[in-house]
């Protein structure tokens, strides 16, 4: 889930930093020594969000599982912690990029890889927040908890909302688009408002009876609509793209994973809002929605399946012939942990060993998968390598 900005020359970085030196030995890799006198913060852009959406999505599908493992709990509350350190210190790196490099910091709404990526600021606050509630309770007391919600909630909404005509709108109108162009970062601009209604439910228990939930829910069932069309659209072009251009650049492929995102997002919404709706709407439609939540999650929960098992394969393809890290590859993280927060909703609705099986396995996967991008970007950022200037 990142841009154009570190998408290349780790390998090529690594290599320079461990080559021998004049006196015959290895030369140690200092603090930020493959900048090369490039300024720390010339370059961050709005994809290192994506560290903070794979980073507490781990917290939050913990959180979720259908089974009891012994200091899970406990774990997701660490991670949790370290998400919101996370999360400050991306903002802060983001502000002071923003004051001493304004004329990048601009340019990125106008890059047509890196404007996609705007999404990620808003989808991070969200996860942030619904952490606060999902597992932060015990730390920081529920009155905290809610209210740290709510306000990421409307910050991420505000600013999703915002991407999701923004973004489209330049691609539309000021973006040279070739028939090859779509890949999965197309995404994430209209994937905000399904975090949005996956997640704004937490939140309506705690608003007034009457109008006040009322609103919510319908708010959320429309950002439902907004993100699920939108994101059909955009999944039928990635494939018209695979199947007449290929896999295309080791460096995007990653981002295949992003489609599971809506994907995962739209089946965990699905069973949120169904929780709510029996309480909040009038008559028969309450009951409706709780049903729908099944009914819609299990046919798209075959799809997710589909595209999990052609995402391994394309991805396995590569990285035996060299996929070099990135940014990219936390998009093996956030999509997957909504894959593992609806597999978890359909099994609380179903029962359904199936879906309390696939649930752990993926989770399984999305630890591994955070294990290594998280290690592999803090060694990257630290040595300097992603902090470069775009090749």
């Amino acid at each position: 889930m990142t841009g154009s900005v570190a998408l290349h020359r780790e390998d090529r970085s690594i290599s320079t930093a461990t080559a021998p030196s004049a006196h015959g030995g290895r030369r140690r890799t200092s603090f930020l020594s493959a900048l090369e006198g490039q300024p720390a913060l010339g370059f961050i852009g709005p994809n290192w969000f994506a560290s903070v959406m794979g980073t507490g999505i781990v917290a939050n599908a913990a959180a979720t599982l259908p089974v009891t493992v012994p200091g899970l709990g406990a774990f997701a509350r660490a991670v949790w912690v370290l998400d919101v350190v996370l999360l400050v210190v991306v903002l802060l790196a983001t502000a002071m990029h923003w004051r001493l490099h304004p004329r990048t910091a601009r340019s990125h709404l106008g890059d047509p890889v890196m404007s996609h990526f705007y999404g990620a600021p808003a989808m991070a606050f969200m996860t942030v927040g619904a952490g606060a509630m999902l597992v932060g309770q015990p730390l920081i007391g529920t009155t905290a908890a809610v209210a740290m919600n709510a306000t990421l909630w409307t910050v991420g909404t505000a600013l999703g909302l915002w991407t999701a005509v923004a973004v489209p709108y330049r691609t539309f109108m000021s973006h040279e688009v070739e028939p090859d162009s779509a890949f999965g970062g197309w995404l994430m601009p209209i994937v905000p408002p399904m975090v949005s209604a996956a997640t704004g439910p937490l939140l309506i228990p705690h608003l007034p009876a009457g109008q006040w939930q009322l609103t919510m829910q319908l708010l959320c069932t429309a950002m439902f609509g907004l993100t699920l069309v939108a994101s059909l659209v955009v999944i039928t072009l990635i494939w018209g793209r695979l199947a007449r251009h290929g896999a295309g650049a080791s460096a995007t492929i990653p981002t295949l994973w992003i489609v599971l995102g809506p994907l995962g997002q739209s089946i965990t919404a699905g069973h949120t809002l169904g929780a709510t709706a029996a309480d909040v709407l009038p008559g028969p439609y309450g009951s409706a929605f709780e049903a729908a939540g099944l009914i819609y999650g299990a046919p798209m929960w075959g799809f997710a399946m589909l595209w999990a098992v052609l995402a391994v394969a394309i991805t396995v393809r590569t990285v035996r012939s060299g996929m070099p890290f990135a940014l990219t590859w936390w998009s093996f993280t956030f999509p997957v942990g909504t894959v593992v927060t609806g597999t978890s909703g359909l099994a609380e609705a179903t029962g359904a060993h199936l879906f309390a099986g696939a649930a752990v396995v993926f989770y399984v996967g999305l630890l591994a998968a955070w294990a290594v991008v998280a290690v592999r970007t803090a060694r990257g950022a630290y040595r300097g390598q992603l902090l470069q200037a775009p090749a």
